[in-house]
């Protein structure tokens, strides 16, 4: 397409998922584009160049938050102190570790002091491999108290946490709301009335009338869109599955009696998508994360 690639192109050129790159472009990191004729996301040269710096920074462990900074900052003064503050963290890392190392080394010393010949030493010994959190927390052995404690501490600090949660299959509810302004004003509305967040905007170029909000209010998923059809003619419950086969196990269960239903492999936001008009007519629409 005149040097623009797909969404689905560029997720399998990279090894990282549609879905990380809707949270780049959420983020402001990269941009996408869309032909009028072709309503999903279009990258062209320059994206493509800036997700690859993106990947680059991310396998230094750099954050999103540090990654924007560098990109709206001219010069290289940003980048130098975030890398320098990185060796920093490295350090100090390196510092924890070896404290780690230390801390098992003592306990491997108790270990090997205790006497096996001892029936109370290795009744003792298989309790702890039984629980090591609860033994850890509530010693109760002639061993190193400071120790414990100093283990905890460390391997706290040295505890991760992914900018992006693990996968979990969900379901959402898509509401038809007949207009942009509706679409809108229900957005501040469960705002205001829930605390609701508003996860992404979504708007078509060839359609300026068309607007998508996903929404998550008190854990449920919500995706409202404008549409000619009367509000709440066409709702559905939505299904996100991990694996084509638990997509495909539902499908062939609600498709039995069922009066309209159909597989979608062409669909740019997922690899594999089934729309089911079940035998109570009620609408589901079924996809892969």
């Amino acid at each position: 397409m005149n040097g623009l690639i797909k969404i689905t192109e560029l997720s399998d050129r990279y090894g990282i998922s549609a879905r990380t790159l809707r949270y780049y472009e959420d983020m402001r990191l990269i941009d996408s584009t869309r032909k009028d004729d072709y309503a999903y996301r279009l990258y062209n040269e320059a994206a493509v160049k800036r997700l690859e710096q993106i990947l680059i920074l991310r396998k230094l462990n750099i954050s999103i938050k540090d990654i924007k900074r560098v990109f709206n900052t001219p010069g290289s003064n940003v980048v130098l102190e975030i890398l320098d503050k990185k060796i920093n963290d490295i350090d100090d890392e390196v510092s924890l570790l070896h404290e780690l190392k230390e801390v098992v080394l003592e306990f491997i010393r108790q270990i090997k002091d205790a006497d096996f010949s001892n029936d109370g030493d290795v009744k003792l010994l298989y309790e702890k491999a039984k629980d090591i959190e609860t033994q850890l927390v509530n010693v109760d052995y002639n061993g190193n108290q400071s120790n414990v404690n100093r283990l905890l501490e460390v391997t706290e600090k040295l505890e991760r946490r992914p900018e992006i949660v693990n996968r979990k299959p969900y379901f959402y509810l898509i509401f038809d709301l007949g207009s942009k302004e509706a679409v809108i004003e229900a957005c501040e509305l469960y705002c205001e009335a829930f605390g609701a967040e508003k996860i992404s905007v979504d708007t078509i170029p060839d359609m300026p009338e068309w607007i998508g909000i996903n929404m998550k209010i008190l854990d449920l998923g919500i995706f409202m869109q404008s549409s000619p059809k009367p509000a709440g003619g066409n709702s559905c419950c939505c299904i996100r599955f991990l694996t084509e086969e638990n997509l495909r196990k539902a499908y062939d269960a609600l498709i039995r009696e069922g009066t309209d239903y159909s597989l979608h492999a062409d669909w740019e936001w997922t690899t594999l998508a089934a729309t089911v008009r079940d035998k109570f007519n009620n609408g589901w629409l079924l996809s892969i994360l």
